[in-house]
């Protein structure tokens, strides 16, 4: 629970600050900006490869059976493998960056964005890669320990540390010294190493004061498995391998859009707009998309060390019926989110970014958009389920085969359809892997999918009366309130179809019981506001 809701967080501030930072750099920074970052995550990734959660898996394990002092030399070595991996990432980054923004950018119009500046902000956020992977060893062995404390508070101060850099930074730039919005930009990217920096002092201080309870525990223990460094790695990259597979397939989706996007609006006549829709669909629209999403696999995946447990046990029936309970948990809450932000999408874009008179491009994308999120999330739960079930391997073929169709129909989806072409090629990349997941489901456990079919269908009733709600709402506000054309107009149409639907939705689900079965003593807290 401190996990996700520490998670939850830190993805909301991270949703928050774009609303100012939009209002400061505008929808070319917005861009900008993303450009620099999905290679750095992807780079994240690889230079982790998996290694923190494999390292709390396995100090888990080790402190299990009392041996303590196996667990902290699996902490020192793997911070020294993050280290060089770290720095190895950030040299790789650093140097390639010309040649990455090579590859993305082909106009040297001197109005857009251009190579150099591609390259530039690329070369601020690497600094980053320096510190990060140690960082994230640092919250796995105190999460093996099952110390959730350090990760949490570390997780909130890297991203408020971050945040205040990002946006005061970019203002003095700005405002005061009358700078470029590339400086801000550049500047913004490398908030990324001062978040971590404040992240990993926060850490330490944990580290300094745990470390005595922690040496006391290996000189009582009355025995030790005397495990060579060599299968001490061997070990942990085979708990690694599927934990970073999750984590990459958005960004890997959204850098197949880096390479091909800007040339294929150009190709298509649409270079006037290809740096806008670009940000709507990558950084700004995907930072709303995201929210749901973080929530309901947060509470989904809670389940997953009990489904592994009872894998390892053999109890078919318990095993099922918790899968069932993790995909119910993602239909419940991610469905009605993702249809009540695609009603919404104009008011929402409007009201946290402006730009009313570019709502007629941004809404409709925001719209369109907004449903791969309950894709994205399948996805992140089917791979886990597949690790909880021992098919890990399985969730590779399954990403590459979606990261295949993206790679090779996304050029001719976005010169047919434009910038909603970037959008479908994700959605079905995205729904080629889920279904092979969810293949790999039924055949290897013999699990049904008829329980969840039969809810979803529940869920889609109430989905349809809630929208049915928001429609009626929109139409009566919209002789009082100018929501089409004012961004105060659209807040305020905001909440009411927000607050409206929502508890149209939440009513229909509490009292068919459907949100009783699907999340259990969660919703006691509706007893009083309905009065059970």
């Amino acid at each position: 629970m401190l996990l996700t809701g520490a998670s939850f967080l830190s993805k909301f501030l991270g949703m928050i600050y774009v609303v100012p930072f939009n209002a400061l750099v505008g929808a070319s920074g917005g861009t900008l900006f993303a450009y620099a970052y999905t290679p750095y995550s992807i780079f994240i990734s690889l230079s982790t490869v998996g290694v923190p959660l494999a390292v709390s898996k396995f100090v888990s394990k080790y402190n299990a059976v009392g041996d303590y002092e196996t667990g902290m030399r699996m902490f020192r070595a793997g911070l020294t493998l993050m280290l060089v991996t770290g720095t190895l990432a950030f040299l790789a980054m650093f140097i390639s960056a010309d040649w990455l923004a090579a590859g993305m950018i082909t106009s040297d119009d001197p109005d857009s964005i251009t190579v150099a500046d591609v390259a530039f902000v690329i070369r601020m956020v690497s600094v980053a890669l320096i510190i990060i992977p140690a960082m994230s060893i640092a919250r796995g062995f105190f999460q093996g320990h099952n110390s959730m404390g350090p990760t949490a508070v570390s997780q909130v101060v890297e991203q408020i540390v971050r945040i205040v850099f990002l946006l005061g930074g970019s203002f003095i730039i700005l405002k005061i010294f009358d700078g470029t919005i590339l400086a801000a930009v550049g500047f913004s990217t490398f908030a990324a190493f001062l978040g971590a920096l404040a992240s990993s002092i926060i850490l330490w201080l944990y580290w300094r004061k745990r470390k005595p309870f922690l040496e006391k525990q290996i000189h009582q223990q009355t025995y030790t498995h005397d495990v060579r460094k060599k299968d001490l790695f061997a070990e942990l990259f085979r708990y690694a391998g599927p934990f970073v597979l999750v984590g990459l397939a958005i960004p890997l989706y959204q850098l197949v859009d880096q390479f091909t996007f800007e040339r294929s609006m150009v190709a298509s006549d649409r270079q006037d707009i290809w740096e806008f829709t670009y940000s709507v669909i990558n950084f700004y629209g995907h930072k709303l998309v995201i929210i749901p999403i973080t929530l309901a696999t947060g509470l989904s995946m809670a389940i997953l060390p009990e489904m592994t447990k009872s894998f390892t046990q053999q109890n078919q029936t318990q095993l099922k019926q918790q899968i069932n309970h993790a995909f119910q948990i993602i239909m419940v809450l991610v469905i009605p989110a993702v249809v009540g932000l695609s009603m919404l999408s104009n008011e929402a874009y409007g009201t946290l970014f402006g730009e009313m008179d570019k709502l007629h491009i941004s809404g409709p994308l925001l719209a369109w958009y907004a449903p791969v999120a309950l894709l994205f999330a399948l996805f992140s739960v089917s791979s886990s389920v597949l690790q909880g079930i021992n098919q890990q391997r399985f969730a590779v073929i399954s990403l590459s085969a979606g990261l295949l169709v993206k790679v090779l129909f996304n050029i001719q989806l976005i010169y047919l359809f434009g910038a909603k072409g970037a959008i479908f090629g994700t959605a079905i990349a995205a729904g080629i892997a889920v279904m092979l997941n969810l293949w790999r489901i039924r055949a290897s456990i013999d699990f049904s999918y008829k329980q969840l079919i039969k809810r979803t269908i529940l869920i889609g009733i109430f989905v349809t009366i809630m929208s049915g709600c928001i429609i009626l709402l929109k139409y009566f506000v919209g002789f009082a309130v100018p929501y089409e054309d004012t961004r105060w107009g659209a807040a305020i149409m905001l909440i009411i179809g927000v607050i409206g639907g929502g508890a149209v939705y939440l009513w229909l689900a509490y009292k068919s019981t459907l949100l009783e079965r699907v999340l259990g003593n969660r919703v006691r807290v509706l007893d009083k506001v309905f009065q059970r």
